[in-house]
């Protein structure tokens, strides 16, 4: 398959192509002589559909390369002695598509029947004067010529599509080389620091604790930092190792994913409305992460009791809403964390809405939409 030039839609221009073939094959037709009056409106017509069956070479090769040679040898018989003009733009038309053995057949079938339909005329024509008026109607090396034309821009976008998928797989493997010397750059050196400053905050606490002391508000906050430093971190590296090969996470796995969150102690519920269909497969995972990254925020931060999650399909988007009774309440203004901005970062991406606040009712509320590219 082949397409037409940018800015111009081949459709365009396969009617602008079919048109002037047309419209050239009638003026050859009408200037030239004609043995049987009678069968001028068939012969004008006949030159006519083999011109305009051109409009369709792209979406239906062979077929037009049938009609056109069709066309020319009833033409041909009716005694309208006109270049197989028609004809020669589908061979070209066929080759280019990647039907040789077709077109080969075909090319043969045409070069022996224009001769033979001139044989029919009421003329008396010896044999050699029909081969020579078959010639005259399609010369061999004009077959040659259309074939090789299509032949070699064939090859040519053949070659250009493997250089562009090679340039793309270059490019995917030096982001996969580089993303994980990342990972390993990050897992060296802040892994290894970041456990040292935990591990030396969580002995410090429980020396303190041991001894009866009042442990430092600030040795408290180191500790809850590298704490959550090291999950950060651990999360970061598995996002930076994932080669796209492990199964993705989408919203069939969000049940187990509740029920690890009510494993934990928080009685969450989920709850999926409307009527199911598919969605685009970013859509699915970032409705995935938005509800993992809310469960998350919601164990870290919260200290609520309850979340309920809702997956809503529509017709053109999917909503996604996580509630809590937490801790928050209307007149607290959020401080986006890491999790929240990644939130966003991903629904501004696929061009939908995030809005994450506290609730009237007292807890926290996270509330998106997805365009998934459906009408209704």
């Amino acid at each position: 398959m082949y397409t037409g030039r940018i800015g111009v839609p081949a459709g365009v221009r396969d009617g602008a192509v079919a048109l002037g073939v047309a419209a050239t094959l009638l003026v050859a037709g009408l200037s030239g002589k004609h043995p049987t009056p009678d069968l001028d409106p068939l012969g004008y017509a006949l030159l006519i559909a083999g011109g305009l069956a051109l409009a369709a070479r792209r979406r239906a090769p062979v077929p037009v390369l049938a009609v056109t040679g069709l066309c020319a040898v009833g033409h041909q018989a009716v005694g309208f002695d006109v270049p197989a003009v028609a004809f020669l733009f589908a061979v070209y038309a066929a080759v280019r598509a990647g039907h040789r053995a077709v077109t080969v057949v075909a090319a043969v079938t045409m070069l022996a029947a224009l001769p033979l339909a001139a044989l029919t005329l009421p003329q008396d024509l010896s044999v050699g004067e029909a081969l020579a008026r078959g010639r005259g109607a399609l010369e061999l090396a004009w077959l040659v010529a259309a074939g090789a034309a299509g032949e070699a821009l064939r090859q040519a976008e053949r070659r250009a599509d493997e250089a562009e998928r090679t340039r793309e797989e270059t490019a995917r493997r030096r982001a996969d080389e580089e993303r994980l010397h990342i990972a390993r750059e990050l897992h060296d050196t802040l892994t290894h620091q970041i456990s040292v400053i935990k591990v030396q905050a969580e002995v410090a606490v429980h020396l303190a604790q041991r001894r009866g002391e009042e442990v430092p508000a600030a040795l408290l906050a180191i500790r809850e930092a590298g704490r959550e430093a090291t999950r950060e971190l651990r999360a970061t590296l598995e996002v930076l190792r994932d080669d796209g090969k492990a199964p993705p996470y989408g919203i069939d796995q969000l049940p187990e994913l509740v029920e690890r969150a009510r494993a934990t102690g928080l009685d969450a519920t989920l709850t999926i409305e409307g009527q199911r269909h598919d969605v685009p497969a970013t859509v699915d995972r970032t409705a995935y992460r938005i509800v993992q990254e809310s469960l998350t925020n919601i164990a870290r931060h919260a200290a609520a009791a309850t979340a309920s999650i809702r997956i809503d399909y529509r017709p053109d988007a999917l909503a996604i809403r996580v509630d809590d009774d937490g801790t928050a309440v209307p007149d607290t203004v959020p401080v986006p964390g890491v999790g929240l901005l990644g939130m966003r970062e991903r629904v501004t991406a696929l061009g939908g809405h995030l809005r994450a606040e506290p609730r009237h009712e007292g807890g926290f509320t996270v509330h998106a939409e997805l365009p998934v590219g459906r009408t209704s």
